[in-house]
């Protein structure tokens, strides 16, 4: 998860924990489908404590609703893999845990479907200060178990990494505002544009 990319960037996990240092500014994660690896991934960097404040695992529907504030009529009117469950997870734990930037992921890593959604469905979400919007991105992602939950990592600090730019560069309400979505198909395990 951690490697380095065609052009000799640093690990997603550093930019983003680089970017966030760099303005003063904290994380926070909350996690379904990768049930911690995100959390893993972010404090594999030396010196993640300066940003990173810490996660959730809220795997089970009722964590997600009891302890990070999902709303109940959500849950049980769309399920737990949801854009919108996705959104509220980032918000609840920017809540919870008094960060300013949250990142959630749900989603169905297999082997079987749940509440009929498909393996490789999944949802991840980035909260932000700058506009107060939270942006969520739907994958459609394939392979076993561990490379969807991978790539989940993969796209969450990904989408994070460009809320950031983003918010550095665009400081623009019109940017990234609340409610938007992208979609996103994915052989193997790999993201597609």
């Amino acid at each position: 998860m951690s490697g380095r990319g065609a052009r000799d960037e640093p690990p997603l996990a550093r930019q983003v924990l680089g970017l966030l240092a760099g303005r003063g500014q904290t994380l926070a994660v909350a996690e379904s489908l990768t049930g911690g690896l995100l959390a893993a991934e972010l404090t594999g960097v030396p010196g993640a404590s300066r940003a990173f404040l810490g996660s959730v695992t809220a795997y089970a529907t009722e964590a997600k609703r009891d302890v990070l504030g999902v709303d109940a009529d959500v849950l049980a009117e769309r399920g737990p893999v949801d854009a919108e469950v996705a959104r509220q997870l980032a918000l609840g734990v920017c809540d919870l845990l008094k960060a300013d930037w949250g990142v959630a992921t749900t989603g169905v890593a297999g082997p079987e479907t749940q509440d009929g959604k498909p393996v490789g469905t999944v949802h991840v979400a980035v909260s932000g200060p700058v506009t107060g919007g939270v942006v969520a991105q739907r994958l459609n992602l394939r392979g076993d178990r561990a490379a969807i939950r991978a790539s989940s990592v993969r796209a969450a600090l990904t989408l994070l990494r460009n809320e950031l730019i983003l918010a550095r560069e665009e400081r623009d309400p019109q940017g990234a505002g609340a409610g938007q979505d992208t979609e996103q198909n994915g052989e193997d395990g790999c993201l597609q544009p």
